[in-house]
């Protein structure tokens, strides 16, 4: 159901210019002659486009395949000169490593430096200069070598040499061989060293998602002859090709990048390929590449036949049109069709600006109204189902604050237009107001096809928009509901679907949810949770509980973190996390935090002043209070309201929070810093940061994320990346804290390893203040 096919089509101000012309020409020529003339320059211009846009879709997607081709290949190459030169590598070292009278020993004693290449991917091997195999990583099946065309090169040659694939008969694969000569120290030659992998390892970084199914990729010998070639999961080796003009073009060129992608047939399979092939320099082998040509192509062949369909119904219709209107202006008298044309001009305008959003040119709220009504009537009618997709654009808000409304309305402009180009000409798109927008789907078969409308919408809005001249991002959250599982009335999917689109926004943003009564059951304890939580902290329900903080080498309490939990009236105790999100979003974070500011500086006013060391009492503060313009003065007025030393509070910021806007961060944090309250990095380890985003502050505290510690005992790479961890903090912070303790094994492990110091339920539970 297309909007454009309503009574209220083209609604647009009528030009009485060009109708008063159309008057004047009528005394000089004959109004059907003019309308076929009219009617064969529109269908030409119309398959003019269409055949220009079909040669751009085929250039755009050859242009693709070149591109793609060219990297593939030049990442392909890469892999393989760095395969090759720790081969070359490890040849060398055996060179050097071996003598006479060490066969025996040299392979052990160089696995043990691990200075050879893995035994269970590689064997490596020494032969005398008799060819007799002296010794090997690995058992094999022949011991003497000598009639082999690689050792029999080697006697008068000192460079590498590749050999062609052979079957290994106890693995039952084939394998290619490097070997490089060994020599006397008078020269003469004394043996060969080789190191044979199965030829599977070269084309191990096939990817099908990347290639096809018909792609290809493989190392050709100068010798024309394939060491290994892979199309799919098929891998084979030994066929035959044209080296010289395979190779010819990119003789002379000194940079991979440069060599061409050429379309070739190719040989084994007949199949044509965007092909390149590049001569490695230090290797005597070509790194060959192909993405079939017919196989990607496909989109740009549905593309043509969906033009070419397009045009012709077009054609046809245009035809039917232009027929019809000849008859009629043979009929009608001028004066009379003037009147009306007048007449319907007025009437179009007036209901086109009744009907449609003046910013966007879509269907306002009151003509979808009608669309969707009339769509629900024929589904009804029809015994068939549509669906309603409800978009809310995530932080449109910070848009229209920060560049000002007039970008703002540029980007629901464009966003309109990407709607539009996005859907089908059966799908209605329409604007609600502000920056919500709404989309019926009349023509569904199952959920999956909404799916996958609803994730290309979510991609077109993704695409950097430019305002203002400089480029920018958002996002948009889609709620759906569908007829008639969830509604069978116009009020009833409309409010499902705006249901679905908060919980959208509420799991992540920019992504979609579908409507389901567990979410309507969600959203009204969200309202009921929400209205609650507004009146907590006039109904003073908050409380604070504090968990130890240990120094793990003197075992003595050192501090305690405050940890906030809600005591509900009817809920009972809550914890952070079933209210946290929800403060956050509301903004009502921002006086929560505050109270807990305040209220924990004022408990640790409490404890024993002259105990040794002085104990700090540690607030984790959230994404919103850090961003908050007002923090800095929340802090001062809580140290001096309280009059609590600024060196016994430490405020924790999560590392995800400190990389969001590190520039900005790093101003907050040193603010902070000038006011002498201590600051801590939590949850270490779990953003996967680059350190050097993060060490040119110096914390005091950096705590590590409880997830990391927890099978330290048991499983040794945890061990190695908590003492890892250790020492990298080492290099950003005073003291290390490790968070989540609780076994005597895991806080003996930190103790061993120099952790400062620990929390968790093996030394405190968090607790109450304790009533002195």
């Amino acid at each position: 159901m297309n909007p454009e096919a309503q009574p209220t089509e083209n609604l647009v101000p009528s030009e009485t210019g060009p109708e008063i012309k159309k008057s004047r020409w009528q005394r000089f020529a004959d109004p059907r002659l003019l309308l076929f003339i009219l009617s064969a320059g529109l269908l030409s211009a119309l398959w003019a486009t269409t055949l220009k846009l079909i040669d751009a879709e085929y250039e755009t997607a050859r242009s693709s395949l070149i591109t793609s081709t060219a990297e593939l290949a030049n990442t392909y190459e890469t892999q393989v000169v760095r395969a090759l030169r720790e081969i070359n590598q490890s040849l060398k070292t055996l060179q050097y490593s071996v003598t006479d009278d060490n066969h025996s020993s040299i392979l052990a004693e160089l696995q043990k430096k691990t200075l050879l290449l893995p035994d269970f991917l590689f064997t490596t091997s020494i032969a005398d200069s008799n060819g007799d195999i002296t010794a090997s990583t690995r058992l094999l099946a022949q011991s003497n070598i000598a009639d082999l065309a690689s050792f029999r090169q080697l006697i008068e040659n000192d460079d590498i040499v590749i050999s062609q694939t052979t079957l290994d008969p106890i693995s039952s694969e084939r394998e290619i061989t490097f070997s490089r000569r060994l020599s006397q120290t008078d020269g003469s030659f004394a043996g060969i060293v080789m190191i044979s992998v199965e030829i599977a390892y070269f084309v191990s970084a096939y990817e099908e998602a990347q290639l096809g199914q018909q792609g290809m990729l493989g190392l050709v010998g100068t010798d024309g002859i394939f060491r290994v070639r892979r199309s799919g999961e098929q891998i084979t080796s030994g066929e035959s090709i044209d080296y010289t003009s395979l190779t010819h073009q990119s003789d002379d060129l000194d940079d991979f990048d440069k060599a061409p992608v050429k379309l070739i047939n190719n040989s084994w399979d007949q199949v044509k390929r965007y092909t390149r092939a590049t001569k490695l320099f230090e290797f005597p082998l070509v790194v060959i590449l192909g993405i079939a040509e017919e196989e990607q192509l496909q989109d740009a062949d549905q593309t043509k036949r969906l033009y070419l369909q397009r045009s012709t119904t077009a054609s046809v219709i245009l035809i039917l049109v232009m027929s019809l209107l000849t008859r009629l202006s043979w009929q009608l008298q001028e004066s009379r069709r003037q009147a009306l044309a007048e007449h319907i001009a007025h009437a179009k305008n007036i209901e086109y600006l009744a009907y449609h959003d003046s910013l966007t040119g879509l269907p306002n709220r009151s003509f979808f109204s009608k669309l969707l009504s009339q769509g629900l009537s024929e589904a009804k009618r029809h015994d068939r189902k549509l669906a309603l997709l409800f978009l809310d654009l995530d932080r449109f808000k910070a848009i229209n604050d920060t560049l000002g409304h007039d970008a703002g309305d540029d980007l629901l402009k464009e966003i309109a237009r990407r709607l539009t180009d996005t859907l089908r000409d059966t799908d209605i798109v329409a604007r609600l107001g502000g920056d919500e927008f709404v989309i019926l789907i009349t023509e569904m078969d199952e959920e999956k096809h909404i799916a996958d409308i609803a994730r290309k919408i979510l991609g077109a809005v993704a695409k950097p928009f430019t305002l203002a001249g400089r480029p920018y991002r958002i996002t948009v959250s889609i709620g759906i509901s569908v007829f008639s599982q969830d509604g069978e009335d116009e009020q009833t999917l409309t409010k499902h679907a705006d249901i679905a689109m908060y919980h959208a926004k509420e799991t992540g943003k920019n992504n979609f949810r579908f409507y389901s009564e567990q979410l309507n059951t969600a959203s009204l304890e969200r309202l009921a949770l929400e209205s609650s939580l507004r009146q907590a902290l006039d109904r003073d329900e908050f409380r604070l509980h504090f968990q130890e903080k240990r120094n793990l080498a003197s075992n003595k309490v050192i501090g305690a973190e405050a940890l906030l939990r809600w005591q509900h009236p009817t809920l009972g105790l809550i914890m952070p996390l079933q209210f946290l999100p929800l403060a956050e979003e509301t903004g009502l974070i921002l006086p929560i935090g505050k109270w807990v500011l305040e209220s924990a500086c004022r408990h640790a006013l409490s404890w024993d002043e002259d105990s040794t060391p002085s104990k700090v009492i540690a607030v984790n503060l959230t994404a919103g209070q850090f961003n908050d313009e007002h923090l800095l003065a929340n802090i001062s007025h809580a140290l001096k309201k309280t009059g609590l030393n600024p060196g016994l509070l430490e405020l924790e910021i999560t590392e995800s929070t400190l990389l969001t806007n590190l520039d900005k961060a790093m101003v907050t944090l040193n603010k902070i810093k000038a006011l002498g309250v201590r600051v801590a990095v939590d949850n270490f380890g779990t953003s996967y940061s680059a350190i050097s985003t993060l060490e040119s502050f110096h914390f005091d505290s950096l705590k590590i994320d409880g997830s990391l510690i927890r099978n330290i005992a048991s499983v040794p790479p945890d061990r190695d990346l908590t003492k890892a961890i250790i020492a990298v903090g080492r290099t950003m912070a005073t003291t290390i804290v490790a968070e989540g303790v609780e076994t005597q094994a895991q806080a003996d492990f930190l103790r061993a390893n120099s952790c400062d110091q620990a929390q968790g339920y093996f030394f405190d539970e968090p607790h109450p203040p304790t009533v002195s």
